[in-house]
């Protein structure tokens, strides 16, 4: 080796050579690390992502005392992001709970392109068609024109939606409090319609309370 290629291999060209084997030695430290952590969350979820809910929630959405009939209560459900409609009909209804079998609740997502419809009682019109009466408790959309029948398992009436209304499965206690439970399909309008499968239901938000 020449004289002066011995001067260039001095202190600072050993000092690159040691930061360059703590830099490898570092990363491959690193590497196994993350590869311990994987291989850890596959044996134990808990300590990965968490997998999604299975079960609809139990939640109290009304009192029997505080009731008006034909007076619409809103409440989310099973997401806090999904709006439902409970109203006691004044008739008994299909799938109805209470003394008179009249209390029902629908999710208010209409099943054609996702517009939020109202509820109509016998008689009355809704604001956007004061030409159409509705004959019967009914949702009406507003959007495309599409009526659920309220009565019988918000089946489509008229309008473009191809589907009903999923029904909110409700409980009565002895105290008067009305609970969700559930919901029957076809499921929320954009969560796999169709599917009786829960966890597909319950992604896209956060459970209710």
């Amino acid at each position: 080796m020449s004289q002066e290629a011995e001067k260039d291999s001095g202190p600072d060209d050993e000092g690159k050579r040691t930061f360059l084997k703590i830099a490898v030695t570092a990363s491959v430290v690193l590497a196994a690390g993350g590869v311990a952590a994987i291989a850890k969350s596959l044996v134990n979820p808990a300590l990965g992502v968490s997998s999604p809910p299975t079960q609809f929630p139990r939640v109290k959405v009304a009192s029997m005392g505080n009731l008006v009939v034909n007076q619409p209560v809103s409440f989310n459900y099973p997401l806090d992001n999904e709006p439902n409609i409970l109203v006691k009909l004044g008739q008994k209804a299909d799938g109805g709970i209470g003394p008179d079998g009249d209390i029902i609740a629908f999710s208010q997502v209409c099943q054609h392109l996702g517009c939020l419809y109202a509820f109509q009682a016998q008689g009355s019109s809704p604001p956007c068609s004061a030409s159409y009466k509705a004959d019967r408790p009914v949702g009406y959309c507003c959007c495309h024109g599409t009526v659920y029948d309220f009565g019988h398992q918000a089946q489509v009436i008229s309008g473009p939606s191809p589907r009903p209304l999923p029904r909110v499965i409700l409980e009565l206690n002895s105290s008067g409090d009305i609970f969700a439970t559930g919901m029957t399909p076809p499921t929320i309008f954009g969560h796999n319609t169709g599917s009786n499968d829960a966890a597909s239901d319950l992604q896209g938000g956060n459970l209710v309370a």
